[in-house]
């Protein structure tokens, strides 16, 4: 069913529309190249990112990614996962509690929340955590699935 418009507007969902209690998650080890790939995207050279002996002297106590290197696993699990392909972002709204470190194992989980009854439109709560399970990102998100139709 991937790439076909499901009748009630849901697409690229092989199980069709999401419901209420879904989740779906996405872990990945952060590196120095993904602030690297951030930074060539953004400019962003903040010297926390990359001095590390600055970094190793603030409440940190060591070089983090960027927030957006957090909060980017998201995207995967959105597009992919759930709702699914053609998802994209309507809203966010996150709080950043603890920072991630360099060469530390996130895990972005998303749990469906509501979803619209009229249009292909889900509100998801977001948070990442940690491999201690410390929470370094909660939040939620309102992703818009666009109806892909196949191609041929």
């Amino acid at each position: 069913m991937d790439g076909v418009l499901m009748q009630d507007g849901w697409a690229g969902v092989a199980r069709g529309r999401p419901t209420v209690g879904d989740v779906a998650e996405r872990t990945r080890r952060t590196t120095m190249a993904d602030i690297e790939a951030f930074t060539g995207i953004t400019g962003d050279r903040n010297p926390l990112h990359y001095d590390r002996a600055l970094a190793e002297k603030t409440m940190f106590g060591g070089l983090i990614v960027q927030g957006g290197v957090t909060s980017g696993l998201f995207n995967a699990v959105v597009a992919e996962d759930l709702p699914g392909p053609g998802s994209v972002f309507l809203e966010v709204n996150w709080k950043f509690v603890k920072a991630v470190g360099v060469d530390e194992m996130i895990t972005a989980r998303v749990a469906v929340t509501e979803v619209r009854p009229d249009k292909p439109i889900c509100r998801i709560e977001t948070s990442v955590r940690n491999a201690a399970g410390e929470t370094c990102l909660t939040g939620s998100a309102v992703c818009y699935t666009v109806p892909l139709r196949a191609h041929g």
